[in-house]
């Protein structure tokens, strides 16, 4: 009896120590599991703390509506329209027609203008005040205006401008204008300008530019004028005038 006793008393003991253990155990997990997420805020609370990069300036037409009409007198920026006429549609070939022009061209020439790689009194002067972000905002409002449509004058000379824009001149090296300027004159967006409708006189000025050196700012074009007489640069010029 005394033995049975003494066991019964070993195993009371033995069970109160496994059952505490157990809890201990119990708890122990219920910690670490109640810990687990901890680490996870710590990538939420650096990228809390991480600077807010800031994203490229959206283009701005309503801005660029407004330098283009009125100019920013406190800045010393002239209004456009005085000579590039309403809404870039010139009304003489002293003043290229700017509506509908390629955004990216547009942009490109006036940061050209304003660095001197193109030259030109009038126009450095005028870039000369604007930003990027302005000329963008510029760019924006004229390729979203219509298209300026425009007449081929010389019925003696289409023939040989059609034979030049469509099919250059192949003895002399000369590539089709089609080619990069397309077929109906529309050129390609952030690669060649709009020839379409476009003055024949100022088209002929800027290939004699390029042929002599004044205007430096396309190789490409510089090549290729180099290569035409007056006769052919007249042209081509007229005929681009009539496209549409």
């Amino acid at each position: 009896m005394r033995q049975t006793s003494q066991i019964s008393k070993l195993t009371s003991v033995s069970a109160s120590l496994a059952a505490s253990l157990f809890l201990a155990m119990t708890g122990f997990s219920g910690v670490v599991s109640a810990a687990d997420p901890a680490p996870a805020a710590a990538p939420m609370a650096e990228a809390a703390t991480k600077p807010v990069v800031p994203g490229k300036p959206k283009v701005d037409p309503a801005a660029g509506e407004a330098l283009y009409s009125n100019g920013d007198a406190s800045r010393g920026v002239t209004a456009c329209i005085t000579c590039h006429g309403p809404k870039g549609q010139s009304a003489i070939a002293t003043w290229p027609k700017l509506s509908a022009q390629h955004a990216a061209y547009t942009a490109k020439q006036l940061k050209n203008f304003k660095e001197g790689t193109r030259a030109n009194p009038i126009m450095m002067g005028m870039a000369a005040a604007l930003t990027d972000q302005d000329m963008n905002n510029i760019a924006a409002y004229l390729v979203s205006q219509p298209v300026s449509q425009g007449v081929a004058q010389n019925k003696d000379t289409i023939a040989l401008g059609q034979s030049i824009y469509r099919g250059g001149i192949a003895a002399k090296g000369v590539p089709a204008c089609a080619a990069c300027h397309g077929p109906t004159g529309a050129g390609i967006p952030s690669q060649y300008p709009r020839m379409g409708g476009q003055w024949a006189d100022y088209n002929t000025a800027q290939l004699l530019a390029f042929r002599e050196g004044t205007r430096k700012n396309s190789t490409q074009m510089t090549t290729i004028a180099t290569k035409l007489s007056d006769q052919e640069m007249k042209a081509v010029a007229d005929y681009m005038a009539g496209l549409h």
